[in-house]
């Protein structure tokens, strides 16, 4: 059975390392020509792409003389610095064929985890993807800690996928995608063809990591969970079958898909209205109709006044002259700059602070109506 399902206009797509390498004898550079043509079609439809690639351990390892994955975090984090050049460098030429520029964004999931930096981090890539720069994202291994030992890229393509609020992620691997055995060792293992991401079931089936990565399908059935939460589908395909993205996109390729049990926007709608309330911002009429009405953003103009200390990321409460709430979200000022910016234009916001963070004071996609 061929995969159907509604992609959506901006997918995360993530290469495994024993995909990218080969299984450790080197970058497969045909491979990776072939997503890239493949990237390049989805751009061509209009659908944003953020990659997020493996590999660094890696290649460094090939490069080095590695045989098998050093255990001393020290070597690891040298090994990974070695394989990310040679990475980009690769990543930049293939799309340079098609006139694309791409860019590196290293993350860790301390980066994720401060509100402040995870408002950072999406509006760089939001605006990378409006630049239609293709950004290519991975774990910042040369600074982190336990993450380089204990985390995966499926862990992070997933946490990417909610950071930019995606409607696919695509996770290649070597597989045909999620089997019922290893069919490596059994003979009469299934493709499994759709699953809810949230049945429980599904790990009892997954098998373990492999000597190159630090994943496996284990992570990737996490992954498909953590992606669901913010209305995503997960995807797993086999990553060697010739134009396997752009198949994917037509629905004429077979793999394993993992749905999510509500669409994006409701979930991250729930998901902001559990954060903590930190302040208040008293809003004007006008501010109040086009929030309720029109559905846009908050501008400085409307703001009346600010209560609380709050950071930027944070979550405060927005409501009228009469106290009444009608709305929440995340704010893109502390409490200290919104201060100074109400009822002033956002024209004048580079005045006054002598700089320029964003134009709203909350962006519509992370305000959550009452």
């Amino acid at each position: 059975m061929k995969i159907d399902f509604v992609a959506g206009d901006t997918w995360v797509i993530k290469v495994g390392s024993s995909l990218l390498t080969n299984h450790g004898e080197g970058i497969d550079r045909t491979l990776v020509n072939g997503w890239v043509d493949d990237i390049v079609g989805l751009h061509h439809q209009g659908i944003r792409v953020v990659l997020v690639s493996s590999g660094a351990v890696a290649e460094g390892m090939q490069r080095l003389g590695f045989s098998e994955r050093p255990h001393s975090l020290q070597v690891l984090q040298a090994v990974a610095a070695v394989g990310q050049m040679r990475l980009i460098e690769m990543y930049e030429s293939s799309f340079q064929r098609h006139d694309l520029h791409t860019a590196q964004v290293l993350l860790t999931h301390d980066d994720l985890r401060s509100r402040e930096r995870y408002l950072n981090a999406r509006n760089t890539l939001q605006q990378l993807l409006t630049l239609e720069v293709v950004p290519v994202v991975n774990e910042n291994d040369t600074v982190v800690t336990d993450e380089i030992q204990f985390g995966d890229n499926d862990t992070l393509a997933a946490l990417v996928t909610n950071l930019i609020g995606a409607q696919t992620l695509l996770l290649l691997t070597d597989q045909a995608g999620l089997m019922t055995a290893d069919p490596a060792i059994t003979d009469d293992a299934e493709l499994i063809e759709q699953r809810s991401a949230n049945d429980p079931t599904l790990e009892d089936v997954a098998g373990k990591g492999s000597v190159l990565g630090r994943g496996g399908m284990v992570t990737k059935v996490r992954a498909a969970r953590i992606a669901a939460r913010s209305g995503a589908n997960t995807v797993i395909a086999p990553g060697r079958v010739s134009g396997v993205i752009n198949r994917l996109s037509k629905r004429q390729i077979s793999g394993t898909l993992l749905t999510a049990d509500r669409e994006a926007i409701v979930a991250r709608k729930q998901w902001l209205a559990t954060l903590p309330v930190r302040g208040q911002l008293i809003l004007d009429k006008g501010a109040c109709e086009v929030l309720t009405s029109a559905g846009r953003s908050l501008l400085s103009v409307g703001v009346l006044r600010s209560f609380g200390t709050f950071t930027r990321g944070e979550m405060v409460a927005c409501v009228d002259s009469k106290n009444r709430e009608i709305a929440r979200g995340l704010v893109n000022y502390g409490s200290g700059d919104i201060e100074k910016l109400c009822g002033l234009t956002s024209d004048q916001i580079e005045d006054v602070l002598g700089y320029v963070m964003e134009e709203e004071i909350i962006h519509r996609d992370n305000l959550v109506l009452n």
